[in-house]
């Protein structure tokens, strides 16, 4: 019945990345590394981890006519993904500029370009992806109003994931569609507000009052949390020695979706997403760093 997995709707961005001893202070300068170039943006990522695992993909996206859009779509379609969703021109392809220590931890501004023009005309005339995709993920790196339109032009019978990064207030109609909603604490706080309280388990509970069907906590080093109508539970992290986290959330979130396509629980699916994230965060990079299915690890 569907050609594709996944349809992920989003952001396709290039990474300007520099390594750096510890990222400047508000006034401060600190020197870093050679910069380096590599493809990104939250949409993106999601296609090629998704596909690196082995799902049927599909993007749908806009990026410039530039050398930043031609290395997004050699990424993708070296991935396997279907690009048949990807829009050129409008404007110059995303950027987001990357500081990365020696932790591995980032800090990231967006540049969003020729993303901010992918716009809800964009959506109903890629009516045939809906049609086609068992599962849909966006995520908050194109306009709102885009995102509302994805949502109103799911197939019956598709299911809805969004991260919504970055964060924001959502429309009721965007939460009731969410199956789940991924975030983590600091994108729980600013969706849920002074609902929330002290716990994961608060959070999500907070979060799941707002209508959606489910809600995924990402809590770093300490694994996630999963909920539903059925319940809350804990899921353990993998223990690895993180180089790089660009981009880990967006391999979390695309082998979670997959997984639920192929009618795993959401426990289930979300303990295998938290292997690939926890592989992705051994390489450098994001895109380079997303693994194959047979590269992550068995529980």
């Amino acid at each position: 019945m569907y050609d594709y997995d996944l349809l992920v709707v989003g952001s396709a961005n290039a990474d300007l990345v520099i390594g750096v001893e510890r990222r400047p202070a508000a006034g401060e300068t600190v020197l870093g590394s050679d910069l380096a170039v590599h493809p990104g943006g939250k949409g993106a990522n999601q296609a090629v981890a998704a596909a690196r695992l082995g799902a049927r993909t599909a993007l749908l996206a806009r990026v410039g006519d530039d050398a930043h859009g031609r290395l997004l779509l050699d990424s993708q379609r070296e991935a396997g993904v279907d690009t048949v969703g990807v829009l050129v021109g409008g404007a110059p392809t995303g950027v987001a500029l990357i500081t990365v220590d020696p932790s591995g931890d980032n800090s990231i501004v967006v540049s969003p370009g020729a993303n901010g023009r992918l716009t809800p005309g964009d959506v109903r005339a890629a009516g045939s992806l809906f049609q086609a995709s068992r599962v849909v993920s966006a995520q908050l790196e194109i306009p709102l109003e885009t995102v509302v339109e994805v949502v109103r032009r799911l197939a019956p019978g598709s299911r809805f994931v969004l991260n919504p990064s970055p964060p924001c207030p959502l429309p009721t109609e965007v939460l009731a569609a969410c199956d789940p909603l991924i975030v983590n604490e600091h994108e729980a706080r600013v969706i849920a507000g002074a609902a929330l309280g002290d716990s994961p388990e608060d959070w999500a509970r907070a979060l799941l009052a707002l209508g959606p069907r489910s809600v995924v906590v990402t809590l770093g080093e300490e694994g996630a949390l999963v909920a539903s109508a059925e319940g809350v539970a804990r899921v353990p992290s993998v223990k690895v020695d993180a180089v790089d986290t660009t981009g880990a959330g967006d391999a979390f979130t695309a082998a979670l979706a997959w997984r639920l396509g192929q009618s795993e629980s959401l426990s289930d699916a979300a303990a295998y997403a938290a292997r690939v994230g926890a592989a992705a965060v051994t390489r450098p990079g994001a895109q380079e760093s997303f693994p194959t299915a047979g590269e992550v690890a068995s529980p």
